[in-house]
């Protein structure tokens, strides 16, 4: 690397040349080479070391060039100095000398000399004399001595030492005022002045500072209030936003230099921006008196800080011995409120107007408008004791949180879906009917509702929900309804009573099909379904659907859109009661659907919009129709959000947006286990999802066993396992250092994917070291457990969420020439490879989770084996629940296989953290803790074995 002056004076180029020692010393003339070389192709140069290829790296990082020559400057060119000189291969101008090195600190000193036209020059003086090297900070290089080093001190930056360096001459007719100026705002710079200039310093004065609270008309609608900040020097105030250890003042004896405590300066004024007070947009120009205000977009906060400013802070700080002036100008003022009036209205198309109004001084003022700001920008579970509403720029009531806090929670809910009107009312569509039930119950005397009869009756409508009228079975529905079902069929026709949606969230097996089928007959035969249904479901479920609808429906005639015939069939679609498509199909017949307005809407397995930004659930909102239905026996798996994508489709509007719904709901139960929150939201949703579980009507089911077997890693396998963890667990933590751990899902489930896939089996990961062993301690316990099962009489589901684990399942299988089934994404006939296992042909099914996972009827099969567990319990359990359902008469043991002390224990006692969300919402009485992937929880998926 070879060093020379650029055009630029003291400024530095870099040559890389390619050279070899001669045989009798010294190097040879060598050739130039590229930077691209070392940076990308070191590897094809056996003498270029990964050293060369860093700083090649660090080079390339530089800001300038001078053609194709790097020009070293700046901090980038200091950090590529030192490094360059740590090679032993860093040359001046030519390879001729000996290689530079690091030299000692030299002091760097400045004077000023003459010229022949009598002006004054600046110049530089470096002991022992170097040249001054413009890079950040400054170096010098010796020629002589072949070193590079810094300087004694360091006050001087890159940018000012090159205006030195390029500076002019001072004249001689304005040297007194330059050396005044310099001296006076410039003495932090170790430069004399041209001229000497009289200078008393004071050095051992202590600050105390000085407030002063005022208030002015920022704008013609805003009036501000702010605090000025200086500090008292002994006789001298000087300005609180100055930054500098030295303060200059003009005195007709000359200047006085102050010297400035600024740690103490700054502890004063921390004690301020502390609370949250910031300094002014105008507080631009050092050397002014430091101004302060709260410039929050919400008055409210600004007004509590400063409350809180007023009320306990400044009297610790007149204790304190500050100097605090008040100034006429300042006109914060607070107003205790104990009660308010409000009113509800009719108003047209199911809409109702809310007014909320309070007495300020005799005057009337709508409190709603006050109160928006509190639900905009305040978590309401950490609101302070007291709460300041703004009535004008400087009046605010106070109210207690206690008592506002349970009526603010309802109106965010409302607010989440309406806004206000020019007059301060708040409209209120029925679907929001529910939360005004609880708003009188929670007002804690601050108020009492008068109007609004008809709103309220539908309110306690809502409530009672439970008490719904028979519908009777409709005819010939050929299914003999079970009592819980006709309870569903009720509750179906509630809802298209009074033009609400909801989710029937039976478990699986208990039939949501026939009691959505029969909620149909009865449309039809009520002549209410003047226009088809359309039924979306995934493509497992659709044979099952057209089953079902023949057996029990026959007189719903239903079309099915699928295959590449469809097309011919869209004419057809006014023709039917029922539309049958899929999910996939979504995106590709997305025009025709659109075109059609349908009596039902109907998403089965509705996880479809449980992402409200896919491609799918943005469609399926478009669709017209007068009623919509989501069939899922997992409405929440993973978190509340899915709950609120749901019924963000069925009812838009019902549960706000998802900001306020994250706000209101999500954080506080997922995050906090706010019981009240989550007995809140569960009251809000019971009347529009209906859920039972087969212990609670399903009594008649024989027992669902579930063991766990464990089995330790073989030798080989922990040590593969051990080397993943190892690697994962670096990528994860720098992954997580580096975007912060909600950006880095991707990265952690490829690592958790990579362990759980070794726990299986090392052959399933398309890694050269893992394909080299062919143990799997859990493979061989399936293998052992497998014959025993099938000894007993056992017929047996192997779910795997890994195809090639159950390639390998396979293999084994055909080895001990065990017979059995296979259902995967790759499967053509679905319907032969189940009929196979049903009909007693083989006793063994092997299920993809992803393609057998729902929508198949097993009950032939007592034992399921889950060989790999799944973050979600709602997966494993539909996976069970293929065998556990109505229609079952044996007795079914669900075995989960995990090995000991790896990820997979974990993951277990994560899916119980997920199950606790889900019942907490199902039923309000379960227990609910803070449920959110933490560092805490990578730590533990990531322990060593």
């Amino acid at each position: 690397y070879i060093l020379k002056p650029a055009r630029a004076i003291n400024e530095l180029t870099i040559d890389l040349i390619v050279t070899k020692e001669k045989k009798y010393g010294g190097l040879s003339k060598g050739r130039k080479t590229s930077l691209h070389n070392l940076r990308y192709s070191f590897s094809y140069y056996p003498y270029v070391t990964p050293e060369d290829s860093e700083l090649a790296k660090i080079i390339s990082a530089l800001d300038n060039s001078v053609g194709d020559e790097p020009l070293i400057t700046g901090s980038m060119g200091a950090i590529a100095l030192s490094k360059l000189l740590q090679t032993g291969r860093l040359f001046w101008q030519d390879l001729e000398g000996s290689a530079l090195r690091s030299g000692t600190a030299r002091d760097l000193r400045f004077n000023w000399q003459i010229t022949t036209q009598g002006d004054y020059q600046l110049h530089t003086a470096i002991e022992p004399a170097a040249l001054p090297i413009l890079v950040d900070p400054p170096h010098y290089l010796d020629p002589e001595e072949s070193t590079v080093g810094g300087f004694t001190a360091a006050s001087l930056t890159h940018p000012q030492l090159r205006n030195i360096l390029a500076a002019p001459p001072v004249p001689e007719k304005v040297a007194d005022e330059f050396s005044y100026r310099l001296t006076a705002e410039h003495p932090e710079l170790p430069l004399p002045p041209p001229k000497k200039v009289a200078l008393t310093e004071l050095l051992d004065l202590k600050p105390i500072p000085q407030l002063l609270l005022y208030g002015e008309q920022a704008n013609p609608r805003q009036y501000t209030h702010f605090m000025a900040v200086n500090f008292k020097y002994g006789d001298f105030l000087l300005p609180g936003n100055e930054d500098k250890n030295y303060s200059i003042i003009k005195t007709t004896q000359g200047l006085i230099r102050i010297k400035r405590e600024l740690a103490a300066e700054k502890s004063a004024i921390s004690r301020l921006t502390e609370l949250g007070f910031t300094p002014t947009p105008t507080t631009e120009a050092k050397g002014k008196e430091l101004i302060l205000g709260s410039f929050e977009k919400s008055s409210v906060e600004s007004a509590s800080r400063w409350g809180y400013f007023l009320d306990a802070v400044l009297p610790e700080l007149e204790k304190d011995d500050w100097l605090i002036e008040i100034h006429d100008s300042f006109l914060l003022n607070f107003q205790s409120v104990d009660n308010w009036d409000a009113e509800i209205s009719d108003s047209q198309n199911d809409w109702f107007e809310m007014r909320f109004n309070i007495e300020v001084e005799g005057q009337s003022i709508p409190l709603l408008p006050l109160i928006m700001p509190v639900l905009e920008n305040y978590d309401l579970h950490n609101l302070p004791e007291l709460l300041n509403i703004p009535v004008s720029d400087y009046r605010y009531l106070t109210i207690s949180s206690e008592k506002i806090r349970p009526f603010l929670a309802i109106l965010l809910e409302l607010f989440g879906s309406s806004t206000l009107d020019k007059n301060g009312s708040l409209k209120i569509s029925r679907f929001n009917a529910a939360s005004l039930a609880d708003m009188e119950t929670h007002s804690y005397g601050l108020f009492s509702i008068k109007g609004g009869d008809e709103l309220r009756r539908l309110a306690q409508k809502l409530t009672d929900f439970k008490g719904i009228a028979d519908v009777p079975v409709p005819d010939n529905l050929h299914a003999t309804l079970r009592e819980y079902q006709k309870l569903g069929l009720n509750w179906l026709q509630f809802l298209r009573e009074y033009s609400f949606a909801g989710i029937l969230a039976d478990d699986m097996g208990l039939g949501k099909t026939v009691q959505t089928l029969a909620h149909l007959l009865v449309e039809k035969q009520s002549g209410r379904m003047q226009a088809p249904s359309l039924i979306i479901a995934p493509t497992s479920l659709l044979s099952n659907w057209r089953r079902e609808a023949e057996r029990f429906t026959p007189d719903l005639n239903m079309l099915i859109l699928q295959g590449t015939e469809r097309k011919q069939l869209f004419y057809k679609i006014r023709d039917y009661d029922l539309i049958m498509t899929t999910y996939p199909l979504l995106p590709r017949d997305e025009e025709t659907l659109l075109e059609h307005q349908y009596h039902y809407l109907i998403l089965d397995e509705a996880q479809i919009v449980k992402n409200p930004l896919s491609k799918g659930a943005q469609i399926v909102r478009q669709i017209k129709s007068s009623h919509r239905l989501c069939l899922t026996g997992t409405p929440m798996e993973n978190h509340l959000g899915e709950l609120w994508a749901q019924f963000d489709f069925l009812m838009p509007g019902f549960l706000g947006n998802s900001a306020a719904f994250k706000k209101l709901y999500r954080t506080p139960i997922e995050t906090f286990g706010n019981a009240e929150q989550k007995s809140r939201l569960s009251s809000r949703v019971a009347p529009f999802m209906l859920r039972r579980t087969k212990q609670e009507v399903a009594s008649e089911l024989p027992a669902k066993t579930e063991i766990i077997r464990s089995v330790p890693l073989y030798e080989k396998q922990a040590a593969l396992y051990e080397s993943i963890r190892l690697t994962m667990e670096k990528k994860v933590r720098d992954a997580i250092a580096q975007r912060g751990l909600s950006r880095s899902h991707i990265t952690i489930l490829d690592a958790l994917l990579k362990l759980r896939q070794t726990c299986c089996d090392p052959r399933t990961l398309l890694i050269q070291e893992a394909q080299k062993i062919n143990q799997s301690a859990k493979l061989d316990l399936l293998m052992e457990l497998v014959p025993e099962l099938l000894e007993e009489g056992r017929k047996i589901l192997i779910f795997s969420q890994f195809t090639r684990m159950i390639a390998l399942i396979e293999d084994e299988l055909n080895k001990r020439t065990i017979g059995y089934s296979k259902l995967t994404g790759q499967t053509k006939d679905r319907d032969a490879a189940i009929e196979m296992f049903k009909s007693g042909e083989v006793d063994v099914f092997l299920i993809s989770l992803k393609a057998g996972g729902i929508g198949l009827n097993l009950t032939e099969a007592d034992t399921v084996i889950i060989y790999d567990p799944w973050w979600n319990p709602a997966v494993e359990s539909q996976a069970a629940d293929r065998a556990h359902r109505i229609g079952q008469d044996k007795p079914v043991f669900v075995y989960k296989l995990i090995t000991e002390n790896t990820v997979e224990e974990k993951m277990i006692a994560m899916q119980e953290r997920k199950r606790a969300l889900a019942d907490s919402i199902y039923n309000d009485g379960a227990k609910n803790e803070a449920l959110q992937l933490t560092a805490e929880d990578l730590t533990a998926l990531f322990e060593p074995l």
